[in-house]
């Protein structure tokens, strides 16, 4: 697969019922997924991952996080430690524990895309304010609302926080992200996609209007594509579990793959099955059944 090639099978038929293909990795989104809506991840899941991975199948966390906000699962990674964060931006070790991870693989939003899809979605909702996501700088506007619990390394107009000059110049951007104070998330996400067009990839996670914005191709879907490939795992042999829009592609192209209980729309009609909502352990619930079969 190229490295920016966009992954859209929604189509596809298998030729081999993805049920019957005994699966090689889990691929599992976190916020609303594996985790509890306290951050937590219930001791029924961590024995479901640990047995997961005992029976020789591999667990990525595939999430829009960023590699720093790793530390509530970096305890449970097991044998490769490797995690895709960013929506597919980077493929991440986790092995140094918080703080100490290491880039495998980083797959930038060109600053030129970030300046035009800032430009475009200015003009198209007045407005919106914008936070960068680099790989370890983060960056925002002063009217960008306090959404991440942290502060920032450095406030200015996202214009000046893109330039080739600007804070954080050294280091790549990983996705931008951009907030609506006022805008249907669903309605604000549809309205991103028709006017940034070809120039980057955007989605959302949050229950809230705002958007994360990639460079063109990249998402869940296309770097867990990437990673499979360098192991010789076919899509058949992956299980996927997502919630929510940035989940969409990721689950489409997985042989089997489960929506939450608590998923958007979209992640429904996307996924070939469903599960209980991510407090009553989903993933695990799936995963044991998984187990018995082998």
């Amino acid at each position: 697969m190229r490295e920016n090639e966009r992954v859209t099978s929604a189509t596809r038929q298998h030729e081999t019922p993805a049920a019957d293909i005994p699966p090689r990795l889990i691929a599992t989104d976190l916020d609303g997924t594996l985790l509890r809506d306290d951050k937590s991840v219930s001791p029924r899941t961590v024995a479901a991952l640990a047995a997961a991975e005992k029976a020789g199948i591999e667990v990525f966390f595939v999430t829009g996080r960023p590699a720093r906000w790793m530390d509530v699962v970096s305890d449970h990674v097991h044998g490769h430690g490797l995690a895709i964060c960013g929506n597919g931006a980077a493929v991440v070790d986790l092995h140094g524990g918080p703080g100490a991870h290491r880039f495998v693989k980083v797959r930038a939003l060109a600053r030129e895309n970030a300046l035009d899809a800032v430009r475009l979605l200015r003009e198209a909702a007045p407005g919106t304010v914008y936070a960068v996501e680099q790989t370890y700088g983060f960056y925002q506007e002063p009217d960008y609302p306090k959404l991440h619990m942290e502060i920032p390394d450095h406030l200015a107009p996202a214009e000046e926080l893109l330039a080739e000059d600007g804070a954080g110049a050294a280091e790549p951007v990983l996705k931008i992200l951009a907030y609506h104070p006022s805008i249907d998330p669903d309605a604000f996400l549809t309205l991103s996609r028709l006017a940034i067009g070809e120039r980057a990839n955007v989605t959302r996670s949050s229950p809230s209007a705002l958007l994360e914005i990639s460079g063109p191709g990249v998402s869940k879907a296309s770097t867990l594509a990437l990673c499979c490939a360098e192991r010789g795992i076919s899509h058949e042999q992956v299980v996927a579990f997502g919630d929510m829009p940035n989940d969409v592609e990721m689950l489409t192209w997985a042989g089997q793959s489960y929506a939450m209980g608590n998923a958007h729309p979209d992640v429904i009609a996307a996924a070939s099955g469903r599960t209980v909502a991510n407090n009553d352990d989903g993933v695990a619930v799936v995963i044991e059944r998984m187990l018995e079969r082998l």
